[in-house]
């Protein structure tokens, strides 16, 4: 019997292989995306970025710019290797949305009123509120998404 199950599932006829490849790659694009847009707004405009980085308190002001030209960057790359499925992007983003994780903390416990810049200029949280909070239950989410992505590349079976 297990042998029948195994051969229908080799061969396709389950639904099971192909949702979850499925849901991978819908994941995969829909995480890239997000990286790529973030990133790209942020590349449009470093100085405004640069002085949210600034805000935070964390880095000397002589890396400002560079830290704002290229952590966009690096979201922008790890976003288009997602999208692509190249090697090392997951990982690219889990280190990113880490990052992005402690720094957010590091401010909720700070008590800083300030904007998390995950979107650029023209964030639609600068104009709501301030949302620290609301940053950092989105990107634990995102987070959780990538855990899922690594259960689906470490568990697949390797006909999917």
């Amino acid at each position: 019997m297990d042998d029948q199950i195994l051969r229908y599932w080799k061969h396709g006829v389950g639904l099971g292989p192909t949702i979850l490849k499925r849901l991978y790659q819908l994941g995969r694009l829909s995480l890239g995306g997000i990286f790529i847009y973030a990133g790209g707004r942020k590349l449009l405009a470093p100085e405004p970025f640069a002085v949210l980085i600034y805000a935070f308190g964390i880095v000397p002001p002589g890396l400002l710019i560079p830290v704002a030209l290229g952590l966009p960057f690096l979201e922008v790359a790890a976003g288009w290797g997602l999208v692509f499925d190249i090697r090392g992007s997951l990982t690219t983003i889990a280190g990113l949305l880490v990052l992005f994780i402690m720094l957010l903390g590091y401010g909720i416990l700070m008590g800083l009123d300030i904007d998390c810049g995950c979107f650029g200029p023209g964030d639609p949280e600068t104009d709501a509120f301030h949302g620290l909070k609301t940053a950092l239950f989105r990107d634990l989410v995102m987070l959780g998404g990538v855990v899922l992505m690594y259960g689906y590349r470490r568990f697949r079976h390797p006909w999917v």
